[in-house]
């Protein structure tokens, strides 16, 4: 009687709830307009899904708890405010004091529906039903079916409408990415009619439908066009699932006014256009044509994610998983020098896994799946700290570098929106519902399975390299159990159902297929054995990354920042014989292989505040032997320089800059690639006077950092008189660059010192300028 009574509880749930930007689900009620397209696999409602002990569960708890610690009306503040109310609540701070402001409430609704969804804890359903009245009122006030939280919202909005349009990559008229901000605020909406089954928000996010229709619908195609260089988020995609939602075809047609034809028509012509682009520009756009092409069944949106998908996975991904450096998209396959605290953008892939989950009901396939979880597993795990919440923008890859999390309530950029969701939703993909009637089980996290369709529970539990189900069902059924077969899967696979072998010969699909009829208490087992391997840079053979299964590890240098990186030296290429597994844990070390130290590597999921590389430098020992001779022709290098240094300014350090009688507009100072830097901003300038050699011809020295794409040109001057002007937007490598400026002999003959000046051109900043300035002789 009591397992019947822990059955029932199992089966016994809250309301239905679907996801609007995922993936659609086999019945779906409140989607008026069905696939045009058959699907092969369709995703489960994320209730039906309990995730059990272990990382993930750690990963969501620490979600939920800051989700808890956010304050709606401080989120609302700007919303009120632009409809003509009166705040409840002071603003938080960064991104939403300033120019995106707002996005983050969008994230914010739908990760409360997401958690409320996934857990029937009914204080994520109030602050959901709260947040949703209140945008009610809000757009109730401004009478026009607009919500928002811009600055100069009214003004961007109007001069669009007339048909004004400027714009290039972040601004709009003015705006900040004033489309990716609506776009996350009806996304928002949709989540909360689906998952909470709030029919206000669905009133509220077609109002702002109608209003996006109002502004662009007359706008000839070229001016539409103009404005799409200006990101827009998903804008498309929301539309669309307006569309599925309402029946109503002018939403179908709206989307189709966000369709950058320079970026998605190429895509469509399978052209890798993507190098130089922003990568979480283009992704959104992408899940906007594959959900549209679920509902139309219009190939070229397929032939543009397809491609898409295949480009960005295999040609410009890091072993991680995630993608960009800087946000954005370098040459295809050069990865190599693209190693800084500023890789893999963490909205990416939240991104990139939305559209791998649309590409898997379309064509299921274990490679799809490879992907996702080397993705989950290696960034979106490894993008959070597990004991507070906090989120990553950049999960960054440069060599001895440490993660910087978020602040709770003065950051809230977009990645820090995106986190939210994150972490609430890692059981969308553990299995998927074959339209066979199959069950997909995709990843190996430790959950339970709530099937209705069979008036099933399926239990998933984990030790080590075993996994378990357990089959719980009340009436006897038949269907073929499909499992993943991991491409980090060498050897060694055994699968048994209740205790017997079963072959283990994946289909075309690389699942392996077990149909039969399954009776209540059968237990399927499978050992996936893992082992260490490693990956190599696709540019650079000796710069690899080590794997533990589906793991990828990284290696603790130090918890301060290191002054060198161990190489790895060996003869032997096979990563197993030299790295070693802790008996019973999640670590590791190399043996006799590392100088000048061998190294100790924990998962990359696991790493929060310790200073870490996750690439290596391997050599043979004859490799090694040619590397030292150039590290010793760049230690002469540095000794010559050192010769000729007449005198040399630390930026960014105070006595050394009041040395120098340092003055300046507009500057900033920080620290990055481990080293300070000094710059002036937007039409500012740096001055500051450096000691000569009046018998000699001197040449000024700084140094850049690479990939720098916001507007950095400037002009150097020496006593006033121009000797050069700099453009950092040339230097597309992600390291140092070292620029020697030659002084012309009559600005400093006969003189002790010089005062040197860099100043922005219009509109552009000057530097920023890393380490020590050098005056030199001949």
């Amino acid at each position: 009687m009591k397992k019947l009574l822990l059955f029932a509880a199992l089966l016994a749930v809250h309301a239905p709830s679907f996801s609007q930007s995922y993936a659609p689900g086999r019945v779906n009620p409140k989607m008026k307009v069905a696939t045009t397209v058959p699907l092969y696999a369709y995703t489960f409602n994320l209730q039906d899904v309990t995730i059990a002990d272990g990382p993930f569960k750690t990963a969501m708890e620490a979600d939920s708890r800051y989700l808890l610690l956010i304050e709606p009306d401080r989120l609302l503040a700007d919303f009120r405010e632009h409809s003509g109310l009166k705040a409840k609540g002071a603003r938080y701070g960064g991104w939403e004091s300033s120019g995106l402001a707002g996005h983050t409430l969008g994230h914010y609704l739908s990760a409360c529906a997401l958690q409320y969804a996934a857990t029937g804890d009914k204080r994520f359903l109030d602050k959901v039903n709260y947040i949703v009245k209140e945008l009610g009122e809000c757009q109730q006030s401004r009478k026009t079916g607009y919500v928002g939280a811009i600055p100069g919202e009214d003004t961007v909005w109007s001069q669009v409408a007339a048909g004004k349009i400027r714009s290039r990559g972040f601004d709009l008229n003015g705006g900040w990415s004033p489309w990716y901000t609506v776009h996350k605020i009806m996304a928002g909406l949709l989540d909360a009619y689906l998952y909470c089954d709030n029919k206000e928000a669905l009133a509220i996010e077609k109002k702002m439908a109608d209003w996006t229709g109002k502004t662009i619908n007359h706008l000839p195609d070229s001016l539409i066009q103009k404005m799409l260089l200006c990101e827009y988020g998903g804008m498309n995609e929301v539309l669309v699932n307006t569309y599925a939602i309402t029946a109503d075809k002018k939403y179908l047609d709206l989307s189709y006014k966000f369709h950058d034809a320079r970026i998605l028509d190429s895509l469509a012509a399978q052209l890798d256009v993507l190098p130089g682009k922003h990568s979480n520009t283009q992704i959104p756009k992408v899940i906007g044509c594959i959900r549209r092409y679920e509902l139309t069944g219009k190939k070229k949106d397929s032939v543009i994610a397809g491609f898409f998908w295949n480009t960005v996975t295999t040609h410009h991904s890091y072993a991680p998983g995630g993608n960009s450096n800087y946000e954005y998209l370098g040459a295809p396959d050069k990865l190599n020098d693209y190693l800084t605290d500023n890789t893999m953008e963490t909205c990416n892939t939240y991104n990139m896994l939305k559209l791998t989950r649309h590409l898997f009901e379309l064509h299921p396939d274990a490679h799809l799946m490879d992907f996702y979880e080397r993705a989950l597993n290696n960034h979106i795990l490894a993008s959070q700290n597990h004991q507070d919440g906090m989120m990553c923008y950049f999960v960054p890859l440069r060599m001895g570098t440490r993660k910087e999390f978020s602040d709770s309530f003065n950051t809230f950029t977009c990645c820090v929106g995106s986190g939210m969701e994150n972490h609430v939703k890692y059981g969308e993909s553990i299995y998927f519902e074959g339209a066979d009637g199959s069950l997909y089980v995709n990843l190996f996290i430790p959950s339970r399975l709530q099937w209705h369709q069979k008036n099933a529970v399926i239990e998933q539990s984990a030790d080590g390299d075993k996994v378990e189900l357990t089959v719980n069902i009340k009436t006897p059924a038949i269907f073929p159990l499909r499992i993943r077969k991991p491409r980090w899967v060498q050897s060694g696979m055994l699968l048994t159902v209740n205790g017997k072998e079963q072959p283990l010969t994946p289909g075309a699909d690389g699942y392996i297929s077990i149909s039969r009829k399954w009776n209540n208490g059968d237990k399927v087992a499978f050992t996936l054995p893992k082992s260490i391997y490693s990956e190599a840079m696709p540019d650079n053979p000796g710069r690899i990354a080590f794997f533990y299964g589906p793991t990828i590890l990284a290696g603790i240098v130090g918890d301060k920042e290191p002054e060198g990186i161990p190489v790895l030296v060996s003869a032997d290429k096979n990563a197993a014989d030299w790295i070693k597994k802790d008996d019973n844990k999640m670590v590791f070390h190399t043996s006799k292989v590392g100088l000048p130290n061998d190294i100790t590597l924990i998962p990359f999921n696991a790493v929060q505040k310790e200073y870490y590389s996750v690439y290596w430098d391997a050599f043979s020992p004859e490799g090694w032997a040619t590397q030292q001779e150039k590290y010793a022709a760049d230690k002469k290098r540095q000794q010559q320089i050192e010769a000729s240094t007449v005198d040399m300014l630390r930026v960014g350090e105070m006595q050394p800059e009041r040395d120098h009688n340092f003055t300046g507009d507009k500057t900033n100072t920080g620290e990055d690639h481990n080293r300070k830097w000094r710059v002036a901003e937007e039409d500012g300038y740096l001055s500051f006077t450096m000691k000569t050699d009046p018998a000699a011809v001197n040449s000024l020295l700084c140094t850049y950092w690479g990939m720098d794409n916001r507007y950095r040109k400037f002009d150097i001057l020496v006593d006033g008189v121009k000797v050069a002007t700099e453009d950092l937007n040339k230097y597309k490598e992600s390291k140092f660059y070292e620029l020697v400026y030659p002084i012309p002999a009559e600005l400093t003959k006969g003189k002790k010192q010089v005062t040197i000046t860099m100043k922005g051109a219009p509109h552009n900043s000057a530097g920023p300028v890393y380490g020590t300035i050098r005056m030199m002789k001949e």
